[in-house]
């Protein structure tokens, strides 16, 4: 009897005293827990973001070697070596039409792409592409960013993170022959970059060609092409300079550029490597693009001046009486094509009408 009450005791205490044994073994394993949570978040502030930038310039080129290799530079400084660009130029990683969508899908994680290579992606972007807009490289950068920033085009970016939109010079055109009046572009096989360029091309009776710029030197060698619309500054860039010798120069257009990130990664990265990117993102990086690429412009012009090529000018189409016509024409037909998505095309060419005014150099 004195046994059986001894061991009914002994449990009681047993269960007691359960409770205390669980939590001195639990206590130990949370603060073991913690401790390596807390390890865990100090190395991940540490760790090294390695972003890959896919783009079709060419490496030798300066928008490569003056404008992404030493933004590239300062983002690692200013990070402190914790995040790092890995740059693929030449379409290495992506196709030039399909960089922008690569970013977004996560297959790179910065691009840089023309928004004319995606045809009918960007419709309202491309309205700054239209004749009159802009006349340097530098006021179509301001122009772009300052659409994006006070969200007139805003909206057609927004499965991506946007670091930054900037522009080219206008583009002029380049030929076996010489053009000299809208006539002269009859029947001729024109490459264009864009829906923009191909319709003002097409109003002077020329035969537009999308052919990225990559393949522009092989087209004019094979034939496949009687000349191109091109800017100044990728005339060296892509050798036009090495098989065509006249070049008029005429802004028939500009291109627009757009340089996204993949949002999750973005999104990923901790507050203050966010602050480093954007710190150099926006007009910063569309203001110090806009001035290497003006001043490329103005340097290929002069290469071709002094290579004695025949050279045409004419700097005010939208006023001149052979001009203005056709491209008037040009710029109504693809305003209307905007039009019919449901959009007030109109409204915004003026809205990119008045920005153009205040982004004048």
């Amino acid at each position: 009897m004195f046994s059986n009450y001894s061991r009914v005791k002994a449990n009681l205490t047993l269960r007691k005293l359960l409770p205390t044994i669980a939590l001195s073994f639990a206590l130990p394993m949370t603060l073991t827990a913690c401790d390596s949570g807390a390890k865990t978040e100090s190395a991940s502030s540490d760790e090294v973001v390695v972003l890959r930038m896919s783009h079709f310039l060419p490496a030798p080129s300066a928008m490569n070697t003056q404008a992404l290799e030493p933004w590239i530079k300062k983002i690692e400084e200013e990070s402190d070596g914790r995040i790092k660009i890995e740059n693929f130029p030449g379409s290495t990683l992506s196709e030039a039409s399909e960089t922008y969508d690569a970013a977004v899908n996560g297959k790179i994680d910065i691009g840089l792409q023309l928004q004319g290579y995606s045809s009918g992606r960007f419709p309202l972007s491309q309205i700054a592409e239209l004749p009159g807009m802009s006349n340097s490289a530098s006021q179509m950068s301001c122009i772009m960013q300052s659409l994006y920033d006070d969200g007139t085009i805003s909206n057609e970016y927004e499965d991506s993170h946007v670091l930054a939109l900037y522009g080219l010079g206008p583009g002029v055109l380049h030929s076996s022959t010489v053009i000299e009046k809208p006539e002269d572009l009859r029947g001729m096989r024109i490459r264009r970059p864009s829906a923009v360029a191909g319709d003002i091309l097409e109003s002077m009776g020329a035969a537009p060609i999308g052919i990225p710029a990559n393949d522009i030197y092989t087209s004019l060698q094979r034939g496949v092409i009687d000349g191109l619309s091109l800017q100044w500054d990728a005339v060296p860039v892509f050798r036009v300079n090495e098989l065509v010798n006249n070049h008029t120069n005429i802004p028939l257009y500009s291109s627009g550029f757009v340089m996204n990130m993949n949002k999750a990664k973005y999104d990923s990265l901790p507050d203050d490597l966010k602050k480093v990117l954007d710190d150099n993102s926006g007009m910063v990086f569309a203001k110090m693009v806009g001035e290497v690429i003006s001043k490329m412009d103005v340097e290929a012009l002069q290469d071709a001046k002094d290579a004695g090529s025949n050279i045409i000018d004419i700097p005010d189409p939208l006023n001149d009486p052979a001009w203005s016509g056709p491209m008037k024409k040009g710029t109504q037909k693809y305003l209307a094509s905007v039009s019919q998505s449901g959009v007030d095309a109109e409204a915004i060419y003026q809205k990119v009408r008045e920005t153009s005014e205040t982004c004048k150099i």
